[in-house]
């Protein structure tokens, strides 16, 4: 694989004299490589930005600009700056390796130079080049999974709200936010009426149809910054962060009222005719100071809109 991404490799030659660009041309070509041209260096640097060379073979002395001035141009740009260069060079002295290197060179070839040491060069850096690149595909590939590992960990694999687990600890969080600043936070607590009944008599398909599309009506009926989760079976929960009561009755009461003028099939077999859901709130810090003492008086109410008769949102 690495073997056939450097032989279909582009490489961009820079040379003043027309016999070396043929050379270099020559020998590069043999081998399989794309070559481009330049004959200096302002012709070098608008190459660069219209091919993207994999690598650049560059000569130091030319007139105008010379190799070091180009190098550090490709490698200050953050678009070009991982692009191999090997500078072609016939200076041999010390003090004009350290200048390229300071430039940003990551090879030297000295002039005359031999084919087999040119195409050599050419190629291990062209390899590390590739594998490089392949390096950080399955970085990113690794990131995207650790990215969708951790959304698993934390979502409801049917309805896509989040789980119990995150729903407890981003309750608890924002607890401690809401008493740090003087704030409040509303948690509602909602189930769905009747609906075993509703599942046995439909059947599970039926059921996750109800589940997911109440699960998009809560997602859809909040803010970006609540939450929305599922408790567990029929039963979801939302948080209201920086919301008192009033609000969070308006928001429970909007939701039961969606959910009631949403149609669903075969709702008109249930024991009121329609799928309906029952809500309890509790907000923080008059209902409770902890996550245990909110969600109990969260389903202290919803327990007490099931025994008045279902179907609406009980707030005290």
């Amino acid at each position: 694989m690495i073997e056939q991404s450097i032989n279909g490799s582009s490489v961009l030659v820079v040379d003043d004299l027309p016999l070396n660009r043929k050379l270099q041309k020559t020998y590069l070509k043999e081998v399989g490589y794309q070559v481009h041209l330049a004959e200096n260096g302002i012709e070098a640097l608008q190459k660069v930005k219209q091919v993207s060379p994999d690598l650049i073979l560059l000569d130091v002395m030319m007139p105008k600009m010379d190799g070091f001035q180009v190098c550090r141009h490709i490698k200050n740009n953050l678009k070009t700056r991982f692009i191999p260069i090997i500078m072609v060079t016939a200076l041999n002295e010390i003090e004009s390796k350290i200048k390229g290197i300071e430039a940003g060179a990551d090879d030297f070839i000295c002039k005359p130079f031999n084919k087999h040491e040119l195409l050599a060069r050419v190629k291990s850096l062209l390899r590390i080049k590739h594998l490089n690149k392949e390096l950080q595909i399955k970085i990113r590939q690794l990131e995207n999974a650790h990215v969708k590992l951790k959304k698993l960990a934390i979502t409801d694999g049917l309805t896509e709200l989040y789980n119990y687990r995150f729903f407890k600890e981003q309750l608890t969080k924002e607890i401690i936010r809401a008493e740090r600043h003087g704030s409040r936070v509303s948690i509602v607590m909602l189930d769905i009426d009747y609906f075993k009944n509703y599942n046995d008599t439909n059947g599970h398909p039926a059921g996750d149809y109800v589940l997911k599309t109440i699960a998009g009506l809560l997602r859809n009926n909040i803010r970006n910054l609540d939450i929305a989760a599922r408790y567990g079976g029929e039963e979801f929960s939302l948080i209201l962060i920086e919301t008192g009561k009033d609000a969070a009755g308006f928001v429970s009461n909007k939701i039961k009222n969606l959910v009631e003028n949403t149609k669903f099939r075969y709702e008109e077999s249930q024991p009121n005719g329609k799928l309906t859901v029952s809500m309890g709130v509790a907000t923080f810090p008059e209902d409770g100071k902890t996550f245990d003492e909110l969600v109990a008086m969260a389903d202290k109410r919803l327990y007490k809109a099931k025994k008045g008769g279902r179907n609406q949102v009980v707030l005290v």
